[in-house]
Order: structure tokens, then C-alpha cells, then sequence
């Protein structure tokens, strides 16, 4: 049985939480005898396929963020001044992570925003840095002919997992916060207005340290100590900043093989997503939108993995150890919605709802009715097998129509007092339209 004990907000996210990242990877990016990425990169990734377009416009709203580990090798031709202006290359040594520089040309750029402006998303970009004081003439540049095309940019981050240990390359506290500064006052150069001045992003750090401990409750929880200590220092530090997850693919290096793209990650995600909503982060960004085993659309087809609808059901909505609850206000309209992830693969819950008269105080907002109907979309694996790349929501596979449109996400209406019932390995989100809670008003 579950008890209505809170009223009140403990977070708030940005208005935009739900963020995906698209990365540089080439064709030729391997690893572990495998090359996941294929087409699915920023120099050669289809911006006319349909259904990638279609499944981007399901998302209300989503940022995007263009980066990712080779970020930090990348040049902008924007004055056409580069000879031979290229993308990665493979080389066998004297590079990082094994390829050559690679450059971008406004062509690429161009066509990048058009397809960003045609599913009405905002981008995020990374900027590039090493060793030394940050030769920031370039990232200039790229603003300033961004700025004249009239592209929206909701912020920019300066290189690639730069602190602590790094990813690959790294620097020290004190020139990355004097890069920091410079890059700060380059923006507000280029972006005098305050009201649509880019934020910026920074520091970003790692963690490389999947079937047994995505559905093991006490390891899902060890992050929340991370979380609350990234939330504490930065009320303690710098109050007028708020925390980013601005890169987690779960699996460090492409993600796991034959798991991340299956149901079973849903376990993992969701979770995430809960969590950091509670330790008060704004915005979380998932590793990748396509490419690797990670991607949310399968980087061939572009046909969406099993996280993908979890996702936009977090968009649109939002006891024991094994059943992880969160709680959101509703969106559109007055309620509150609730995320139910079971990780027991043989435990069914069921969670009986009513209103103690106890909890309110006297608040006359604070009122559970269950009048009303409620909406309840159940997420399955395809024949119980959590390892499925099909997901089935209330029990009907969701697949993409003749039309390649993404398929509409209808919800089962169940009798408002009734008791809610979550499947063994599911993930259900519940909204409940007449619990009126003042944080929610």
C-alpha cells in the first residue's frame, strides 16, 4: 500500500530536461569486435531520413547536444582558409583515440541548423581545448557565423570531459577555470543581450566505472550519494548555477553490447532520470540519439529501441528495494504523474491508493479525489525477455506505421480508486488528474 506523504516540491528540473546527444564517431569507430556507430556520426548521419525527423518531432520539447569525446579535435572552416578540409580520419598513433583532426565546414553546419530549426529543437555545442590558454579565435569565428544565420544555440561547453581523471585529455583546475572565463566573456561579447544569451556549460567529468546490475536495486542507488554531493556543492558554491547530466550512456565506450538497446536498459534509465530529477540537476542528456549500442533509434533503420518510448513518456508526463516510484507534477494539465520501475523479475506489486485526511494540514489544496480516471501506460519486453529490442505498451508492440509515423502512445483508463498494478520486469507511468498537491498549483 502506498501513502500520499509529501505536498510539496523537493526539485524543480528545466522546463527542457529531457536532452540527447549526437557525436562525431565515424564509420570506423571499434571497439571490442565491433563497430556500432555506421552512419550514425555528425559528418554523415541522414538528416533527410523521415523517420529520424519523425521521431525527433515526438519529443515536446528536447534539447540536442552536438559533441562528444573526439570534440576536442575539431576545427570550424569558416573563413574557408583550411586546405583539404576533412572529417576523422583513422590514424595509428599521435592522435587521441586513434584519428586526425577533424573539420567541419559551414555547409555541414548549415545543413545541421536547418534540420535542428525543422524539428524546432535547440542545440547545445562543445568547444574545443587542450593544453595551454584556449586559442578561442575559432569558436569566435563559429559564433559570429552562427550568430549572422540566425541558428539558436541554447548553450555552449567547453571540451569534452576535461576534469578530474578526463576521458583522454585533460588540464588542470586553474587554466580550465581561466579558460572558463574567457570563454564566458566571448559569449557575452557575441551574445550581448542577456535575455538570449547562451548559457555555458562546465566542468564535465567521467565515470567508465550491465544485464545483473541495471535490475540490482542497491547498485542503481550508490549514484545517489554522487548526485547529492554534485547538488550540495553547487548550493554551497555556486547557488546560481544548476547541475547537468550533460553526457550518460550507462556503458562507457559505444555502451553494452546486445543490452543498451534492449528493454533491460529501460531499468537503468528511468531510474536515472528520477534520481537526478530529485537531487535537483535541470537537465539530463542521454548518449545518443543514434549511434553505438546505446542510441535511443537503431543506428541502421533509425527505428526507435525500447528507451526511446520511455523517454517521450518522461517528456509528456513525468517498500521494497526492487520498485523504484518518482513522482512529477503532470504536464497540460492539473494532476500528478508517477514512474513505477519493477526490477524483480518475479515480484508483482500492487499499490492501492487513498487519501489521508491526516497529511494535508488543513490545506484545502492538497486533495486526492479519485473521481476522475487514470491514465496508466505499462511498458513490457516482447515475451517477457528483457534482452528484447521491442517494447510493448499495455500489451500492443509499439512499431512504426505504414506511414513511418512514430506510433500514438494511448493510455489504458482505469477506475480512479482501483489498485495499480505493476508487472513483474515492467516500467509503468501512472498520472492520476484530480490529486491536487500545492507544489503542483
Amino acid at each position: 500500500m502506498t501513502n500520499f506523504k509529501r505536498a510539496t516540491s523537493i526539485a524543480q528540473t528545466d522546463e527542457d530536461f529531457i536532452c540527447v546527444a549526437l557525436d562525431w564517431w565515424p564509420t570506423n569507430k571499434c571497439d571490442y569486435d565491433q563497430c556500432p556507430w555506421g552512419q550514425a556520426g555528425l559528418f554523415n548521419l541522414d538528416l533527410n531520413n523521415k523517420i529520424l525527423e519523425k521521431a525527433i518531432k515526438a519529443f515536446h520539447p528536447l534539447r540536442i547536444r552536438v559533441g562528444g569525446s573526439l570534440q576536442d579535435q575539431v576545427v570550424y572552416n569558416v573563413r574557408n582558409n583550411i586546405e583539404n578540409c576533412q572529417p576523422f580520419q583513422k590514424q595509428d598513433k599521435g592522435f587521441l583515440f586513434g584519428f586526425s583532426i577533424g573539420c567541419l565546414d559551414m555547409k555541414r553546419w548549415d545543413e545541421l541548423n536547418e534540420f535542428f530549426n525543422q524539428t524546432r529543437k535547440e542545440s547545445e555545442t562543445e568547444k574545443t581545448l587542450w593544453v595551454g590558454d584556449w586559442y578561442s579565435h575559432n569558436a569566435r569565428d563559429l559564433m559570429s557565423y552562427t550568430i549572422s544565420k540566425g541558428y539558436k544555440i541554447d548553450s555552449y561547453e567547453l571540451g569534452n570531459e576535461l576534469c578530474g581523471v578526463g576521458v583522454s585529455a585533460r588540464i588542470e583546475a586553474k587554466q580550465y577555470a581561466k579558460d572558463m572565463a574567457t570563454l564566458k566573456n566571448l559569449v557575452k561579447e557575441m551574445y550581448p543581450n542577456p535575455k538570449t544569451q547562451p548559457k555555458i556549460l562546465g566542468p564535465g567529468g567521467n565515470n567508465p566505472d550491465v544485464v545483473r546490475r541495471v535490475q540490482d536495486p542497491f547498485f542503481l542507488t550508490q549514484i545517489a550519494q554522487t548526485f547529492k554531493d554534485v547538488s550540495n556543492a553547487i548550493d554551497k558554491f555556486a547557488p546560481w548555477s544548476g547541475a547537468w547530466v550533460s553526457e550518460s550512456g550507462g556503458a562507457y565506450n559505444n555502451g553494452g553490447q546486445l543490452v543498451s538497446y534492449t528493454f533491460a536498459f529501460g531499468f537503468w534509465y528511468l531510474d536515472q532520470l528520477g534520481m537526478t530529477s530529485i537531487y535537483n540537476h535541470k537537465v539530463y542528456c542521454r548518449q545518443a540519439l543514434t549511434g553505438g549500442n546505446y542510441a535511443l533509434l537503431n543506428t541502421a533503420t533509425f527505428i526507435p529501441n525500447p528507451d526511446y518510448y520511455g523517454k517521450v513518456l518522461s517528456v509528456t508526463h513525468k517498500g521494497s528495494p526492487y520498485l523504484r516510484v518518482y513522482s512529477h507534477c503532470a504536464k497540460k494539465e492539473p494532476g500528478v504523474s508517477f514512474v513505477f520501475i519493477n526490477l524483480s523479475k518475479n515480484t508483482s506489486f500492487e499499490i492501492d491508493l487513498f487519501h489521508d485526511l491526516n497529511l494535508n494540514g488543513g490545506n484545502p489544496n492538497f486533495e486526492f479525489k479519485g473521481h476522475k480516471e487514470r491514465e496508466e501506460y505499462h511498458l513490457t519486453p516482447k515475451d517477457g525477455n528483457i534482452l528484447s529490442s521491442v517494447v510493448l505498451l499495455n500489451g500492443t508492440p509499439l512499431e512504426l506505421l505504414d506511414s513511418l509515423e512514430i506510433p500514438e502512445l494511448k493510455p489504458k483508463l482505469v477506475v480512479g480508486l482501483t489498485p495499480i498494478r505493476i508487472a513483474a520486469h515492467s516500467i509503468a507511468f501512472v498520472t492520476i488528474r484530480d490529486f491536487n498537491a500545492p507544489a503542483c498549483s
